[in-house]
């Protein structure tokens, strides 16, 4: 299960950090990422973390926004500097990876996390 933390309200140029936590029995995170859906447009991808390999941002976002990792604790972090109001969107976290299925035996999963809101004023 994912929780989503953080958004909120920023003006533009300001920053908000959001956060997404992962609970239950967790082997192994694969990957874990933040996608973004604004009203009126498809869902975009804002920044995905394949662990030991590549961290993949969205073109709208690169330079601005930085994800970072505290695997003990299991959370992720989306720290989003430099807020423009094209950044309003409801956000939400993604994970995917291996759990514990019956007799512990590891079985994947991929969840979302509940939406968070974040709205950047002009």
């Amino acid at each position: 299960q994912l929780q989503a933390y953080g958004g909120g309200l920023a003006q533009a140029g300001g920053s908000l950090r959001l956060s997404c936590a992962a609970s239950g029995i967790i082997y192994r995170i694969n990957r874990m990422g933040w996608y973004r859906q604004a009203p009126g447009k498809e869902r975009e991808l804002v920044v995905d973390m394949i662990s030991g390999g590549t961290t993949n941002y969205g073109d709208s976002v690169k330079g601005r926004f930085t994800m970072f990792r505290d695997n003990p604790k299991k959370t992720a972090y989306l720290q989003m500097n430099s807020l423009k109001p094209e950044d309003t969107a409801v956000y939400s976290c993604n994970a995917a990876g291996e759990t514990a299925g019956r007799g512990g035996f590891p079985r994947p999963f991929d969840s979302w996390g509940q939406g968070t809101q974040v709205t950047v004023s002009s």
